[in-house]
């Protein structure tokens, strides 16, 4: 991460002639929010002058407490490659702010924050890589996205059958020029969906890194007539995206994870981090999987994870340990989807794994046997649960472990919870083609 100063954000905007600046944030429900200003107006931005109305930011304020304040977090200085090349416009990501100078419960990044610092405590540090997934649509003729596609490619396919193939070209080299370091790319399991990875990097990093991922990712697709989604599953009967996290801590320069004396290569606590997410999975699914939507993504016959069992090898599982161990050891939770707020869901995964290291939280054994294929009896004499299967089951779960209030704190925990309600309460009131095709001729 690039330490600038703010004399380093000024020098950057004189020399790049920059004349735009967004003051960029996140609101509960992972969406980015932004502020524009012209550069005639930096000083005041990077004094953190600016504030706008929280009451029109789902899941902040209410009218009567509405003014907020950006705080830009100089290091994520970034101009737009896609922007015109005189008068650039360049971005800033902010902390949001209360009128008496204090960090505002309800900012997501500041939930990230608290987390980071409770790692910091033990002497950790955090490192997530992320893999997202996502879809490549047709555009209609309004630019309206569809879920329309003329491919038919499947993993690891190469054009002429993987017809995104330019686009994530592009989508690499705009991100590379961002900063990012990406590792590879390839087209996914179902028709017209891919997948870009890019470097792990410490916790807050990596959670803005995909906010702005998601950004370029959308801005360079419809530059190509498409449409780019994020949306878990956009269509039956094929794979949905998924946001695979993986996960390591590092104390003094290590990989705490790495135990060449293991059985499997991994330390005591490894084991104890995955035994903290495996006690907290269930109630951390809502955070994980936010909407209606996720759950037609976790079901079985697909590659998405189902049972909370885990394995060094069996990838349909909800760990997995992969195969590099030394400084690449790491555990990787393979139920988040990337609709997922990357600031909460980072922040209760580290929560959920520290409270496993301080508790000593002993998981169930490991196994490669597919957890599909045993009977109910057994996955229960194994330990293994079967993961939320509605939003509301994830809303019930997510009551009943007071941990995710601890991690998300009073205000968060309580006004993302009415927006999940509210959003299942508004899905029970649609009536689908589905039942008018199933019940309509039939009663």
């Amino acid at each position: 991460m690039a330490e600038y100063t703010r004399e380093d954000v000024v020098r950057m905007c004189n020399e790049q002639d920059i004349e735009f600046i967004r003051l960029q944030f996140t609101d509960i429900s992972g969406t980015l929010k932004n502020i524009a200003v012209t550069v005639s107006q930096l000083e005041r931005a990077l004094d953190n002058q600016f504030m706008f109305d929280g009451a029109s930011v789902e899941g902040f304020v209410r009218d009567e407490e509405s003014d907020m304040y950006l705080y830009p977090d100089f290091s994520t200085f970034e101009v737009f490659p896609w922007r015109p090349q005189h008068g650039k416009v360049a971005r800033l990501l902010c902390d949001i702010y209360t009128p008496d100078g204090k960090p505002y419960a309800g900012d997501p990044r500041n939930v990230l924050k608290r987390a980071v610092e409770e790692a910091k405590k033990m002497g950790y540090t955090f490192q997530v890589g992320p893999e997202c997934e996502f879809f490549l649509f047709h555009a209609d003729e309004n630019g309206l996205p569809t879920t329309v596609t003329h491919e038919q490619a499947g993993y690891f396919d190469i054009g002429p059958l993987d017809l995104g193939e330019n686009a994530r070209r592009e989508m690499i080299l705009t991100l590379e020029e961002m900063g990012f370091v990406v590792e590879s790319s390839h087209h996914e399991a179902a028709p017209a969906q891919h997948e870009i990875d890019f470097r792990y990097d410490e916790a807050m990093k990596t959670a803005d890194n995909i906010q702005t991922f998601k950004m370029a990712v959308k801005t360079i697709a419809k530059r190509h007539g498409l449409h780019a989604t994020f949306m878990p599953k956009p269509k039956p009967g094929c794979d949905g995206s998924g946001m695979h996290m993986n996960m390591s801590l590092m104390k003094d320069g290590k990989n705490i994870f790495d135990d060449p004396s293991d059985e499997l290569g991994i330390s005591k606590e490894a084991y104890y981090f995955i035994g903290g997410i495996l006690k907290h999975i269930c109630a951390m699914t809502l955070v994980f999987n936010p909407l209606v939507n996720s759950y037609k993504r976790l079901i079985p016959g697909y590659e998405a994870p189902v049972y909370t069992a885990w394995s060094c090898k069996n990838k349909n599982h909800l760990i997995r340990i992969p195969v590099s161990r030394g400084e690449s050891t790491r555990v990787e939770l393979r139920s988040p989807d990337p609709t997922a707020n990357p600031y909460l869901a980072i922040a209760v995964a580290l929560m959920a794994g520290l409270d496993g290291i301080k508790n000593k939280i002993e998981p169930p054994a490991h196994m490669d046997e597919n957890a599909s294929s045993m009977t109910e009896e057994q996955r229960k004499e194994a330990g293994i649960k079967t993961l939320p299967d509605t939003l509301m089951a994830a809303i019930e779960a997510f009551r009943e472990d007071p941990f995710m209030q601890e991690v998300l704190g009073e205000q968060v925990y309580n006004t993302y919870l009415e927006e999940k309600l509210n959003e299942w309460n508004e899905y029970r009131a649609v009536v689908t083609d589905w039942e008018v095709s199933k019940y309509l001729y039939r009663y």
